[in-house]
């Protein structure tokens, strides 16, 4: 198709990443003329964005993608290994999730380079005859009165389209019933769709390890370290990707041989005696990769004609791999409550829908993100604060039980069972075991101790439920379904 001033479509989506290259993909099978704007269509080269969890592969299946793992050498993952202090912990995916009548033969993530991925979900969006996927710079939202749409307060009117800058430098617009915004992690228009309050509490800092063989084949692993935890995952059949995460708004230099030598003599002597020579022959190497971990819980303003989708919109910390199973999650959810609408011209039928959207999406994001942000939390010592370290002792020794003491919480991680009721039993769950561990060793004196540690446990994840929406997350617990395909209880 030829690049006109002027183009009319369904459906304008901005931004071509793990949201928006699904969502076109979907709705251009569902029958809807789609354009894609991406800035850059090159292969995207990040440090996350490596692991699907089971919950957002089932999504993909879903969706139809699921070839968009194939012939990019990703790699199964089967749950996760955890080690602390010289003790470890394996906790397998729970299989109670699987139903094969809807074509899921085991539970299994995937891992892989981002940017690989990308690029097939991006081929099979470009694959459907009715999606075009074009290189462009959005500028603007378009109002009805053919101005700048800024927000809904501002200009009560409904979005008509997309202002963008094409390849060739020349100004176009792209005129649609619905605009949607999947423009990733630094959006351009969050500021005009939500209410975005960010927070920035570490950094991840990468590496890939060549040829090393990890203790659990196929397995996250998750050290924890002080002050903050460190994950290892394969993401080719030669490459393991390290995540060392750095708590605080500074990182050592790399220039100046700080981050080297933190990494030599601050992280090294906590990773497991197998994987440290590995870890240092990286370190010695270099190449070290850097990104903030960005916290954005969603805060979305009903806008007619537009809406906000991905990494624009909600963020949780990386911990747990949980940000590509929301999206897909969401992206899943949206296509099914769109497909019944003949088309978007009717304003009430499709702003009741997006409205709806929002609401529908809320228990499954919360539950994945509160989980996320939680455990980080959890996960990060170093703070001297007697009763945070008893729950990070008891939450370690809380999953190394196994059964239903690790499959309640690995099912949310997983994503198969993105329950809030879950997450709260189990939150808690933890918290009372970890009364019980100071009780059995200190006596009656570990009362007060034990108090403190419940106390710890809700100065935690109060904050992170109230940010998520306090109402909606209690309701979602009162009306929670009982999982999908569940062989027992949790």
């Amino acid at each position: 198709m030829t690049v006109s001033n002027e183009e009319t479509w369904d459906v304008v989506v901005v931004g071509a990443g793990v949201a928006g290259a699904s969502l076109a993909a979907r709705l251009g099978r569902d029958g809807r003329s789609v354009l894609v704007l991406e800035r850059d269509l090159r292969e995207p080269d990040r440090i996350i964005g490596e692991l699907l969890q089971p919950g957002g592969y089932q999504k993909l299946q879903d969706l139809g993608l699921e070839s968009c793992v194939e012939g990019i050498d990703a790699q199964e993952v089967h749950g996760y290994c955890i080690f602390r202090d010289g003790e470890q912990c394996v906790i397998p995916y729970p299989e109670a999730y699987v139903a094969e009548k809807d074509g899921y033969e085991h539970v299994a993530g995937r891992s892989f380079h981002h940017g690989r991925f990308i690029m097939k979900l991006r081929e099979a969006a470009a694959a459907v005859p009715n999606v075009e996927l074009r290189q462009g710079t959005a500028n603007k939202l378009l109002a009805e009165d053919g101005n700048e749409w800024v927000d809904h307060e501002t200009k009560p009117q409904r979005v008509i389209g997309v202002c963008y800058t094409d390849a060739q430098g020349k100004k176009c617009t792209a005129r649609a019933d619905l605009s949607i915004v999947c423009d990733g992690m630094y959006s351009k228009f969050r500021k005009n769709l939500s209410k975005p309050e960010i927070d920035h509490p570490s950094y991840f800092v990468g590496l890939i390890l060549e040829n090393c063989k990890l203790p659990e084949p196929n397995h996250g692993h998750v050290i924890l370290a002080d002050p903050s935890p460190v994950l290892f995952y394969p993401i080719s059949s030669t490459e393991t990707r390290v995540l060392v995460d750095i708590a605080g708004n500074r990182i050592p230099s790399t220039q100046t041989g700080d981050m080297a030598k933190y990494m030599k003599e601050s992280v090294a002597p906590q990773i497991p005696e197998s994987l440290r020579q590995p870890f240092l022959d990286a370190v010695e190497k270099g190449g070290f990769r850097s990104m903030r971990n960005p916290i954005l819980p969603g805060k979305p303003l009903h806008c007619p004609g537009a809406l906000l989708l991905g990494d624009a919109f909600n963020m949780r910390h990386p911990l747990t791999g949980g940000g590509m199973t929301v999206a897909l999650s969401d992206i899943s959810t949206l296509a099914d409550m769109l497909r019944p609408l003949p088309d978007f011209s009717d304003l009430e039928a499709s702003s009741r829908t997006t409205k709806a959207f929002y609401h529908k999406i809320r228990p499954i994001a919360a539950t994945i993100n509160t989980l996320a942000n939680a455990l980080y939390r959890v996960f990060c010592g170093g703070s001297g604060n007697k009763a945070h370290d008893e729950m990070r002792e008891a939450c370690f020794y809380y999953l190394k039980q196994g059964g239903v003491y690790s499959e309640g919480p690995i099912s949310l991680l997983s994503g198969l069972n993105p329950q809030p009721v879950v997450l709260v039993l189990h939150f808690f769950l933890v918290a009372f075991f970890g009364v019980k561990r100071v009780v059995s060793h200190y006596g009656l004196a570990g009362l007060w101790l034990g108090s403190q540690v419940i106390a710890c446990a809700t100065a935690i994840i109060y904050p992170i439920i109230k940010s998520e929406g306090l109402l909606h997350f209690m309701r979602a617990c009162a009306s929670a379904p009982r999982p999908s395909h569940p062989k027992k209880d949790l």
